[in-house]
């Protein structure tokens, strides 16, 4: 760590703020965009998270290690009720609360939940409204008004994670909260996610997009090996399915659909690894495995409260 990282002086602030909302608002596009590099996977369909994924942003002024946390929703099996404590868990840990909702003057259920969360704890909030390209300018004070009315956020912030409006004043507001000390990490980290668990999770994203409606939202990645050879990475995938009837569409006819996944998902791994990288992906039916604690867990989705 270098002399300027470690900040003897009291000028560096270094913390923690968790990402929080409904599933599918656009909590990983924000977090890839506020770090500058792609590390938690986005598709349209929601529940796309399902592990907390820590992500670092390093400045002059200090470092903020983001917690991206599943969406917080009603839980139908095992997996929906971890990826809910998950987030949760995190609003008494970090320094920072950020939740992110939709520009809308609309408070459903779902986000009167998360109010009810929000005002169980001491740690400053501060409203996110996301997707404000959406909206006519006019809407957005509208917008902020509702929300004011709900509790008392420590900021409102408008922004567009993708085009990334009104990132920079998120980043000031959330610096503002923080403890006075050294970083966490060296400046360069980005993630303390595993390559493997990175990859593994790239290949889930391509397989979701490709797959749009056509199977549920239960499938899993499984990276088997992954060989580092002098000029190219050999790796070898399964993509985990509730149905046979799911092998089917995801291998697709010959085997287009698995392939089309496969060079889909290729150049990503190939930007996250530095190198060529040899795919090879295989389907495997596992009959509920978002209801088993034993594959839940050999899968990677591991519960503080189950361990």
């Amino acid at each position: 760590m270098t002399m300027d990282m470690e900040q003897s002086n009291k000028q560096f602030k270094s913390g923690f703020a968790t990402l929080i909302g409904r599933p599918n608002v656009g909590k990983s596009t924000l977090m890839n965009r506020l770090i500058g590099q792609k590390i938690a996977i986005t598709s349209n369909k929601p529940q796309t998270t399902r592990n907390r994924i820590q992500t670092v942003y390093t400045s002059p002024a200090g470092q903020i290690v983001f917690l991206d946390t599943p969406g917080i929703h009603k839980a139908k099996n095992k997996l929906g009720s971890y990826m809910v404590n998950a987030a949760e868990r995190t609003l008494k840990e970090v320094d920072v609360v950020m939740w992110l909702v939709e520009p809308t003057d609309y408070i459903g259920a779902g986000e009167q939940h998360i109010i009810g969360q929000l005002k169980k704890i001491e740690t400053p909030v501060i409203l996110v409204i996301n997707k404000i390209d959406t909206v006519k300018k006019e809407e957005i004070l509208r917008f902020i008004d509702i929300y004011r009315k709900q509790m008392d956020f420590a900021e409102i912030v408008p922004v567009s994670a993708k085009r990334g409006d009104g990132t920079d004043e998120l980043i000031s507001c959330v610096m503002k909260y923080l403890p006075y000390g050294e970083a966490f990490y060296d400046e360069d980290t980005v993630t303390d996610q595993p390559v493997r668990q990175i990859t593994a999770e790239l290949i889930r994203e391509k397989a979701l997009r490709c797959l749009e409606e056509e199977i549920p939202h239960g499938i899993a990645v499984v990276i088997e090996s992954m060989q580092y050879r002098k000029h190219i990475v050999n790796i070898e995938a399964t993509i985990i399915c509730e149905k046979e009837s799911h092998k089917g569409i995801i291998i697709g006819k010959q085997g287009q659909m698995l392939k089309k996944i496969g060079s889909q998902a290729r150049p990503d791994i190939e930007e996250l690894v530095e190198s060529q990288v040899n795919l090879q992906l295989w389907v495997k039916v596992k009959k509920d495995w978002r209801d088993s604690d034993f594959l839940l867990k050999n899968f990677g989705y591991h519960s503080k409260e189950n361990e």
